[in-house]
């Protein structure tokens, strides 16, 4: 039986009412968000690289967003399980992630049954900075450059240890020091930098690759040595020391790099005012000077342009521990 055409008119009116106050729900949301504190997860222990470089964002954020943004730090497994808890937390724009090289490209190489999948479980929102990272070791160690240092290595096979977190970027870049020099050298995990530069300091580990900001203070009291720096060119804060590359392994370059990145499901235009709160933050006065004072170089860009570079520095890595045969026990 044909119903009426008036009851089918009113029907389809209620349907499409129905639409459109959802639709218009949708977007007083975006509207209207955020209307609470934003939680920055920082897969890192305080003290490292993402924490304090999450810390120098989030106050700025907080100001061109209105809303506190609050970091939570949720160290281990190289950051794996402060990016997995991200992942899998709610998609409505409240839980941004602190991903890095280590987490984000390095992980899907290394690790074949990773809690998450960088592409598929995470929506990036911006890239963020480059960050310069040193190689030093203990002042009681006899090597003043990269050549000593891989001639001690040599005679002391096996014997010489260094710091770094399980799957981090420094335990990375050691690796394919290691790889690349020849050398034996034993790993001592940490969950993460801060942890491990402080065990350098007291000489329970030789050496560790990290956060050059961070040490140069220890540098210029004469707690530690900074023999190199890991990237393929000398930034202006760290001219002074030569690139490993350099100093003797020719061919050498790791980068530490950090980006935001959120739960996959996370709206669109939640995504474009965490970039656009993320771009100014890098573009604002006060924090160019501290990130020229730490070696920082901001990056930014669209979350498109910081998913090609994520899926591209994936394939670069997979190649990287292919080419060095590196396996992480």
């Amino acid at each position: 039986m044909t119903k009426p055409r008036s009851a089918v008119s009113i029907a389809e009116a209620f349907v499409f009412l129905l639409a459109l106050g959802v639709a218009g729900s949708a977007l007083a949301q975006g509207a209207a968000y955020p209307s609470r504190p934003i939680k920055m997860i920082v897969p890192y222990p305080p003290g490292g690289q993402g924490d304090i470089l999450g810390r120098i964002l989030a106050k700025k954020m907080s100001e061109l967003l209105g809303q506190q943004v609050l970091i939570d730090n949720r160290g281990g497994a190289g950051g794996v399980l402060g990016v997995d808890a991200g992942a899998k937390s709610a998609p409505d724009g409240y839980t941004l992630i602190m991903g890095g090289s280590s987490t984000l490209t390095l992980a899907p190489a290394l690790n074949p049954a990773l809690p998450y999948d960088p592409l598929r479980d995470l929506k990036p929102v911006s890239n963020v900075a480059i960050v310069t990272a040193g190689l030093a070791v203990n002042p009681n160690l006899p090597a003043r450059t990269v050549k000593e240092l891989i001639e001690l290595a040599r005679s002391k096979k096996g014997s010489l240890t260094y710091g770094a977190g399980h799957g981090s970027v420094s335990n990375v870049a050691m690796e394919v020091f290691k790889s690349m020099a020849g050398v034996d050298i034993l790993h001592v995990p940490y969950k993460g930098f801060a942890p491990a530069l402080t065990d350098l300091l007291s000489g329970q580990i030789d050496m560790t690759v990290g956060d050059y900001s961070a040490m140069v203070p220890y540098a210029k009291a004469g707690k530690l040595r900074i023999l190199a720096t890991t990237s393929a060119r000398r930034s202006a804060a760290s001219a002074q020391y030569p690139t490993i590359a350099e100093a003797g392994v020719a061919g050498y370059a790791v980068d530490f790099w950090f980006g935001f990145v959120v739960p996959a499901a996370t709206p669109a235009q939640i995504v474009a005012r965490l970039n656009s709160a993320t771009v100014n933050s890098l573009n604002a006065p006060e924090v160019h000077q501290v990130f020229d004072e730490r070696g920082y170089v901001a990056t930014g860009g669209t979350p498109e342009e910081f998913g090609a570079t994520i899926k591209a520095e994936i394939e670069k890595s997979v190649r990287i521990v292919r080419s060095a045969n590196i396996r992480l026990q």
